[in-house]
């Protein structure tokens, strides 16, 4: 039920990701090309050859059966570029502006190959966020949406999905309920859109879901009142088990953005955090590892919720149902 980032163009035996897998049964790393704590190019990636040996350790440590995931959007969003000698893609905006879905699915089925090729098998894209704030500073302002139009939106997040399933690699709708109309940057602080959102921003979801298409879905960690008075939609057992799991019928797995992004890590303890997310229906907790860099966060996460458990805050049963929707995601990469 977590997802890391690490440290490290090659890993050894003695390694904390390889400790991890290993002794913690972590089930999905996600790699990076730039480690912003330390503001250094060196984090994941250096070329072709590097990032397959890496990736070949990880799953050879996971027994094969790793998430190994990448934020490759296109556009500005693209882990993997010319190092790598990875295909140009266009941002989302372009590709809504400029292109046909047909044209986008071409595009995504080139970056799978590329993906697959060099060991990736979880994208995690597309935005189906809708361009309602053009000077978005984290979504519209930097090209992340196809359209303002949610069918335009489906219509080409659907070719895009559609295009890395043609070479096997999941993909993950982000970042509901909807990041599109936010003014500000949830990297930084929590973003409240309780005087922007509206519901049109579900239908992209609506329409995918219905496709069987939403692999997963990766929350925002966006504060609306009129849907939960609390809670922002990450930690929020109304935004995902009332709104996406209830209302939309979605049963696939749920993923968090970087639970140390500033408005989840400014608001809410480390233990806090987790144990709202899973009550709340998460699946897969995302520890990044770069906003803020601990070696430990999986060993404390993995015995926090053992403590969860023990203690009967929350069930084996709720445990259970997220494992099983995790394995029959990685069943469909087989």
């Amino acid at each position: 039920m977590l997802m890391a980032g690490f440290r490290g163009l090659a890993v050894g035996p003695e390694h904390p990701v390889i400790r991890d897998i290993r002794q913690h049964h972590l089930g999905a790393v996600v790699l990076f090309d730039y480690d912003v704590p330390l503001s250094s190019s060196e984090r994941n990636i250096e070329s072709v050859a590097q990032v397959q040996k890496l990736i070949s350790v990880l799953q050879e440590a996971g027994g094969h059966s790793l998430l190994v995931a990448v934020d490759q959007e296109g556009g500005e969003v693209r882990r993997l570029r010319e190092a790598v000698n990875f295909p140009a893609l266009p941002s989302a905006q372009v590709l809504g502006a400029s292109g046909t879905p047909e044209q986008t699915r071409r595009a995504a089925a080139e970056t799978a190959e590329g993906l697959v090729h060099l060991g990736f098998n979880w994208n995690l894209a597309p935005v189906v966020d809708l361009n309602l704030n053009a000077q978005s500073p984290v979504i519209g302002g930097i090209g992340r949406c196809f359209s303002a139009d949610p069918a335009e939106v489906a219509r080409h997040a659907q070719a895009f999905i559609e295009g890395h399933h043609q070479h096997g690699v999941s993909c993950s709708l982000k970042h509901f309920p909807g990041h599109g109309s936010a003014a500000d940057d949830s990297h930084m602080d929590l973003v409240d859109v309780t005087g922007s959102w509206s519901r049109v921003e579900l239908e992209p979801y609506t329409a995918l879901i219905a496709a069987g298409l939403a692999d997963a879905v990766m929350t925002a960690h966006v504060f609306n009142r009129h849907i939960d008075p609390d809670f922002p939609a990450t930690l929020s057992q109304a935004a995902i088990g009332g709104l996406l799991r209830g209302e939309l019928g979605y049963d696939g797995v749920v993923i968090t953005d970087d639970m140390r992004m500033g408005a989840i890590a400014n608001h809410y303890g480390f233990e806090t955090a987790i144990e709202r997310a899973i009550a709340a229906g998460v699946d897969i907790m995302m520890l990044a590892n770069n906003t803020l860099y601990e070696e430990d966060a999986v060993p404390r996460a993995c015995a926090f919720i053992r403590q969860l458990v023990e203690t009967g805050r929350i069930t084996e049963e709720r445990i259970d149902e997220s494992c099983a929707r995790i394995a029959r995601m990685k069943r469909s990469l087989v």
